[in-house]
């Protein structure tokens, strides 16, 4: 008899721990795969020292194959889920494609970015849902304090060091709180003009800091932020982002080349595409974690709306904190229906909250118990060693090198700018010159709607594209317009851009010409995000017309990953002829200054991919 196959779609807290028990419980009777777009398991709530540069990126990033024996990874995202046929189809990062079958399906595919319809949000923000963020975070706050230091202006110094955070939950307040910190010392070492200091912002409409925590919780969070001179501004928002400023909705306007969007989260839109009850974008499911309807469907963490027992009518919200406990029993209920074992119900104690706010401050009410200062930095510490899975002793070193060294101030470059747009789906996969990429979009789902809602509606019409003509760009020659033609006037040296924050846009960068199609009718770079859901329905069965129950999300009109068959027609196969060189998503902003030159010219006129 062959063993029951069990797949498990996204390595979060809800699907890592889903992952580590079964593999626990199975003891090897199962074959177990795991699906995820990264090779790690990322601790969020650690993200925002990341871009403080107290954590090195390693260090909040946990092995999956390190810690999962027994788990068959597969690095790749879920676009599609055969609910009748019980495969999952995913495109893996090099842009092939394959399918996985399925006894037993645990969806925990997490949250992605939110959206609310505010001009100018998309194009001038960036989020704070993965590393690829964070590491563009660091580096740009970093080149911003010192471009203000080297100054002569003394308006381009203060927009440069001013540094705006929309949202004041959790995520936006240890941003705020931590970026405060670094930009203090960094100035240390730079100092500007004489009578400037950084200068950060907390905007929310909510009435005041954390609104989910406890009043003396969020007023000791308050209090330390005001303390160390951030700008907390509670019923406001932005009403507008402009390349050098936001407007917010008092009427003023403030000149600033930062815009950190930390307003929440929404569920990935994956669950949305199998076409069954959901609650606000989350799953339904019942009690046992199990989709009524579905004995072979699981669902838990972000993406599925848990009934919360201390609560009746209500879900669980969504936080690291239940995503983990969620996947405990959702593995035991696994098991349980193939016939080891009993079935659990979730419940769960409220533990408490911990909110680190750089230092030796935090705010914390552990079991209930309010608690603020050193002390509760010592518990809030403490509580994230006990809760990581793995790479304690490193986090604990670097606590304690940070503490009696000076932070390393120094921007490496890796990420740039469009490589994280706000809109993308996959926060944790940063966007890269050449890589096959999804069409349809993922804004659609939230702008043009009321802020409260979730983005739980499909997109609208998606953005049409021009008819298929081959490529107009010598092979031999580097498009102008790309990285490795001729040198932007925005890069290091030259004259900054003004769509990004901090310049003019260069000259030979595209701003509404939408991306060429090749022969194959497949775009050589798309900016939309590869996991989105189109609104022109779903992606047929591999074998022809779409069966009952079969569920996908919005695919592109062909994989892009492998040669072309013929010159003639697309096809799932086919791929554009060699470009001369990757470009950036067409409908991004161009690069900003922190752009480096792109491929080196060869002298057999070929390009070679990558950053020289």
């Amino acid at each position: 008899m062959s063993r029951p196959r069990i797949v498990i779609v996204g390595a979060g807290f809800a699907g890592y721990r889903t992952a580590r028990t079964l593999s626990r419980l199975t003891r090897h009777q199962a074959d177990i795969t795991l699906l995820n777009p990264t090779d790690y398991f990322l601790y969020l709530p650690l993200l925002p020292q990341v871009a403080a540069g107290i954590l090195e990126p390693r260090r909040v990033s946990v092995s999956l194959s390190g810690t999962l024996p027994h788990v068959r990874l597969v690095l790749g995202e879920a676009d599609g889920i055969d609910l009748d046929g019980r495969t999952v189809h995913y495109t893996g990062p090099e842009g092939e494609e394959g399918t996985l079958p399925y006894d037993r399906l645990v969806l925990a595919a997490g949250s992605v970015n939110k959206l609310l319809p505010i001009p100018g949000v998309a194009e001038h923000a960036h989020g704070f849902r993965g590393l690829p963020e964070a590491l563009y975070l660091r580096d740009h706050v970093t080149r911003q304090v010192e471009l203000a230091a080297a100054a002569d202006d003394r308006a381009e110094c203060a927009a440069r060091c001013t540094f705006v955070v929309v949202g004041a939950g959790y995520t936006g307040t240890e941003v705020a709180a931590h970026g405060a910190m670094y930009t203090d010392a960094q100035v240390r070492k730079h100092p500007m003009r004489t009578g400037m200091r950084p200068r950060w912002m907390l905007l929310d409409v909510a009435p005041r800091v954390m609104p989910e925590m406890d009043e003396r919780l969020s007023a000791t969070a308050e209090r330390v932020l005001r303390q160390r001179g951030v700008e907390v501004r509670m019923g406001t928002s932005v009403k507008e982002a402009t390349h050098d400023g936001v407007v917010l909705t008092d009427g003023s306007t403030v000149d600033t080349r930062t815009l950190v969007w930390c307003v929440g989260v929404r569920p990935d839109p994956l669950v949305e595409s199998l076409g069954l009850p959901m609650e606000r974008g989350r799953l339904l499911v019942d009690p046992h974690l199990q989709v009524p309807g579905r004995p072979e469907l699981f669902a838990c963490g972000d993406a599925a709306a848990v009934p919360d027992p201390n609560q009746p009518g209500q879900y669980t919200p969504m936080t690291a904190q239940h995503a983990w406990r969620h996947g405990k029993v959702c593995a035991h209920n696994v098991v349980a229906s193939l016939g080891r074992g009993q079935r659990k119900v979730y419940r769960h104690r409220d533990m408490g909250f911990v909110v680190d706010l750089g230092g030796a401050k935090a705010a914390a009410n552990p079991f209930g118990l309010p608690m603020s200062g050193p002390a509760a930095g010592a518990v809030t510490r403490g509580y994230h060693l006990a809760a990581m899975p793995g790479n304690r002793v490193r986090v604990a070193a670097d606590w304690l090198l940070d503490a009696v060294l000076p932070r390393q101030a120094v921007q490496l470059g890796l990420v740039r700018s469009w490589s994280v747009p706000l809109e993308s789906s996959s926060p944790e996969v940063a966007r890269v010159p050449g890589r096959p990429e999804r069409t349809g979009t993922d804004t659609g789902s939230d702008l043009g709607k009321d802020p409260g809602q979730s983005g739980s509606e499909p997109d609208g019409e998606p953005a049409k594209t021009p008819p298929s003509e081959p490529a107009k760009t010598p092979p031999s020659e580097p498009a102008k317009n790309r990285p490795g033609g001729e040198p932007a006037k925005n890069r290091p040296g030259g004259e900054p851009a003004k769509n990004q924050p901090g310049g003019e846009p260069a000259r030979n960068q595209p701003h509404t010409e939408p991306a060429k199609r090749g022969p194959s009718g497949s775009p050589r770079a798309s900016g939309r995000p590869r996991r989105a859901v189109e609104a022109a329905g779903p992606r047929p069965a591999r074998g022809g017309s779409g069966k009952p129950g079969k569920a996908s999300r919005a695919s592109g009109t062909g994989s892009a990953g492998k040669r072309p068959t013929a010159p003639s027609g697309p096809s799932r196969s086919a791929r554009p002829p060699a470009d001369p060189g990757p470009e950036p998503p067409a409908n991004q902003p161009p690069p900003g200054p922190d752009i480096a030159p792109g491929p080196v010219k060869r002298t057999d006129g070929r390009a070679v991919e990558g950053d020289s």
